[in-house]
């Protein structure tokens, strides 16, 4: 997700990108690879992640178990081993999984010593903002994602 736009006062649209930190970005990825392959009841090896989005294993694996501790995959040991969904990505949400890796965003509060009226208001503005944000992450499940994902794949053209 690249960000979301507001329109401003004038008619000028600036594009106030979401802040997503690379663990979360890689914890996302890994979830939406197990959502994608959620119904082949196969694990997925991070191996098979990390090669093919250039993400380093061992950073990979602390990402899963902290996942794996929230509840949110689980893992199979052996040849055979790998991580799956612990529920269906209809019950995942990417704010969930980005709540888990970052934490509880808190609200916005100005980093100027005076509360002017003109600082106020942008900080409700900004709060406001953050709370559509939040509902539509809160809003966007994994396995609407894998959807995406499928349909993306589906419109590539090879030569």
């Amino acid at each position: 997700m690249s960000g979301s736009l507001c329109k401003l006062a004038t008619d000028n649209w600036l594009l106030f990108p979401v802040r997503v930190s690379a663990k979360t970005e890689y914890a996302s990825i890994a979830m939406l690879e197990l959502s994608a392959a959620h119904s082949t009841g196969e694990p997925v090896r991070i191996r098979s992640i990390a090669d093919a989005h250039g993400i380093p294993s061992r950073f990979l694996v602390q990402i899963l178990l902290q996942l794996k501790g929230a509840g949110y995959v689980i893992s199979t040991r052996g040849a055979a081993g790998g991580y799956q969904l612990a529920m269906s990505p209809e019950r995942i949400t990417l704010g969930e999984v980005m709540n888990v890796i970052d934490g509880q965003e808190d609200e916005i509060r100005s980093s100027t010593a005076a509360a002017s009226p003109a600082s106020r208001v942008l900080i409700a503005a900004w709060n406001e903002v953050a709370a559509t944000e939040r509902r539509m992450l809160r809003s966007m499940t994994f396995a609407e994602l894998a959807t995406r994902l499928k349909k993306q794949a589906e419109n590539m053209y090879y030569i």
